[in-house]
């Protein structure tokens, strides 16, 4: 283990990465006649890089992203991409990225891209431009996925070799829009998804069959422009060029000194066609690196050669088999099983029923907090999810095969270090958390599943701060979602305000009401209701005006609920979901929680909205008698009073705390006499009163 970390550190300091091969897909595009052919695609396999496509699809298909992502939207824009590939009898297999590289190779690079991220997130913020996924987009697609019935896997970590060596064992071809796949000898080519016609279906007209149009790169017709340049040397290209794996300082040394020839394409493209057109001189990779090498220093020339080496490999066939787990259900992968981590965990990471953030956190200890649409000059909205992730640590460091603490087989003494790489201001910083200690019964991370379920409930339920009996009324569905909710309306960091949690859980009606609508059978007032006010929340979702600018403090209290809610959902995994896992796709939508928040902010109030379903009114009832056990007593006060009465209520007696109850009611908000929540908000502050005075 020592070896290995010295190793990564070596590598650390010699390698830089960056994401794609520069200007190779533009390059491949622009010359497409001569390196594409058309497709009619029916009747196949395809292998599909489940990155690139979830992209794809959330930033070109219209989504509101500034919410903080519609993701009943985005769930109906996957299903009708993968019905369109049903109906050509196009069998998907979707091939998802895991966690990052053992090596640690690309950190250079995931540092550059979260800076990206934080730069397009505050454009978005203060009305421009730029796409930034929503925080849960991933779950969601996988969501989507199962719903469907579409075979699908997690890599370990990076799934290029594992999809270019899967798509050459079922002779099919792969769909993506990563670069890299122009470069891997495919046997039936790379499909980019910008020429993927899925939502043009035609017809076969001898048969009436459906067919995609599409546009298939041919590594083969590449080589041949390029003076039929041997395929073996294309990988030395990669590296040369700028790929995802080496980006060497001493490469622009050689770039410099090599003089390659001119390309007739401008300056945009000098490079990629220069090194093409110098590489077709040579025979095979070895005599080309060793010219390579004479431009060089001759000190570190070795060094130089071992790691392009060793980036060339990263085009050459995987080792795991997925066609393994798509036919009987195992995953075997070398480095998962090196590492010694119990076989539930790579099992688990290979179904996606363990996100990437989990074997992040237990291989390299270091984890990588994605920015939203949020407001920058406050803390980062993750902060307030932090011990959640501190009980997650805990529960990853009890692990005998740990690497901190392989040698002695037992768990260390002190708490481990774990970096959280998070946005500080408009940067990125690598801040210092620590793994929760836990009680001894939780010792081996290699029996976690084996905890009865009631343990594992008071595991969950103690992380996030709530009472199991808080959850009885609430449906199995939207017990993980309230628990959350109840852990953010706790926490200090969180400025939510009552039209926030009344959004909320308004929004959280939208998959009961559509449960009721599509009912076998279900007709009469009770449909006729919950389908009135299905529109009638549909209605109140708010797109945002080109230019206009968000109301932040909401952006930033969504995006913070938002953060619990996936630490609650990675807790709950980890865990073997002792809750059921909600249905994401119908939980959150921002465009209409935003919206309600404007409406009850302005004249409508929930009862109101809620008099059309009773049904639907009974359930809001429920959600919000268990939100308000939690919630802070000035949640329930005007604006005006609640900063100057929060800082005095603490010394203030109970008697006057009651008074201030009685003042609510001439609130705007609440000076409806048939509003059924009067009662519940004085109760909620005479509770908070006993339990301060208890204290």
């Amino acid at each position: 283990m020592k070896e290995w970390a010295t190793r990564r550190k070596q590598q650390q300091a010699v390698l830089s990465v960056i994401m794609g091969i520069r200007g190779l897909m533009s390059f491949v595009e622009d010359y497409s006649n001569e390196f594409f052919t058309d497709l009619k695609l029916r009747d196949t396999k395809i292998i599909i890089d489940g990155y690139s496509l979830f992209h794809r699809l959330c930033f070109n298909s219209d989504l509101e992203l500034r919410y903080g992502g519609d993701y009943d939207s985005f769930a109906n824009v996957v299903q009708k991409f993968f019905e369109s590939l049903f109906a050509c009898h196009i069998c998907p297999y979707v091939v998802l990225d895991g966690g990052c590289d053992i090596s640690d190779k690309k950190l250079a690079t995931l540092k550059d891209r979260a800076r990206e991220k934080i730069q397009v997130a505050h454009s978005l913020s203060v009305g421009g431009g730029g796409n930034v996924c929503p925080l849960l987009i991933r779950e969601v697609f996988i969501q989507v996925l199962i719903r469907l019935k579409v075979c699908f896997v997690q890599s370990f970590s990076e799934a290029d070799r594992d999809i270019m060596t899967l798509a050459n064992h079922w002779n099919c071809p792969v769909l993506s829009s990563d670069s890299d796949f122009c470069i891997f000898d495919l046997k039936s080519g790379f499909c980019p998804l910008s020429s993927f016609q899925w939502r043009n279906l035609n017809i076969v007209k001898t048969t009436e069959d459906y067919y995609i149009p599409a546009r298939c790169f041919s590594l083969d017709a590449f080589c041949h422009y390029f003076s039929n340049i041997n395929k073996a040397l294309v990988p030395l290209f990669a590296v040369l060029c700028g790929n995802d794996h080496v980006n060497l300082p001493v490469i622009e040394t050689f770039i410099s000194k090599a003089r390659l020839p001119l390309s007739s394409k401008g300056r945009r493209y000098q490079r990629v066609v220069g090194l093409l057109n110098w590489l077709s001189h040579f025979d095979d990779p070895t005599e080309a690196l060793d010219h390579v090498l004479k431009y060089l220093p001759k000190k570190g020339r070795e060094d130089v050669k071992e790691l392009l080496c060793c980036s060339m490999e990263e085009y050459q066939p995987s080792q795991v088999k997925l066609q393994d787990f798509f036919y009987c259900g195992t995953y075997v992968c070398p480095d998962a099983l090196n590492l010694g981590l119990p076989e539930w965990i790579q099992a688990a990471l290979a179904k996606g029923q363990l996100p990437p953030f989990i074997s992040d956190a237990l291989v390299l200890q270091r984890t990588f907090l994605h920015t939203q649409v949020e407001n920058m000059q406050r803390p980062n909205a993750h902060r307030i999810a932090q011990p959640i992730r501190q009980v997650i640590y805990g529960l990853l460091l009890n692990a005998s095969s740990h690497p901190e603490a392989v040698s002695q087989n037992t768990v260390p003494s002190q708490p481990l270090a774990f970096n959280e790489v998070e946005r500080v201001n408009k940067n990125i910083k690598i801040s210092v958390v620590y793994a929760k200690q836990l009680l001894k019964d939780h010792s081996d991370l290699s029996k976690l599943t084996e905890l009865p379920l009631a343990r594992r409930q008071m595991l969950l339920f103690e992380a996030l701060k709530v009472k199991q009996v808080v959850l009885e009324s609430i449906p199995a569905l939207l017990q993980l979602p309230i628990a959350v909710t109840c852990y953010w309306l706790q926490s200090t960091e969180a400025k939510a305000k009552l039209h926030h949690l009344q959004a909320l859980l308004l929004g959280m009606l939208m998959e009961p009401l559509h449960a009721i609508i599509n009912c076998p059978g279900e007709e009469g007032p009770r449909a006729g209701g919950a389908k009135m006010l299905y529109e009638e929340l549909q209605q109140a979702k708010t797109a945002l005006r080109p230019g206009a600018r968000l109301d932040l403090d909401t952006a930033h209290v969504f995006c913070q609920w938002q953060c619990c809610l996936q630490m609650g959902l990675y807790l709950n995994q980890l865990l073997s979901t002792p809750l059921p896992e909600p249905d994401l796709t119908q939980l959150y939508s921002g465009s209409l929680v935003h919206g309600l928040c404007q409406q009850l902010l302005a004249s409508t109030s929930a009862d109101s909205l809620l008099n059309m379903c009773p049904e639907a009114k009974q359930l809001y009832e429920h959600l919000f008698n268990a939100a308000r056990s939690y919630a802070p007593a000035e949640l329930f006060l005007p604006k005006a009073q609640s900063n100057s009465k929060k800082r005095r209520q603490k010394k203030k007696a109970g008697s006057q705390s009651k008074s201030q109850v009685r003042t609510t009611s001439n609130t705007r908000h609440w000076d409806d006499r048939s509003n059924r929540f009067r009662l519940l908000m004085v109760e909620s502050l005479e509770e908070h009163v006993e339990t301060s005075e208890l204290e």
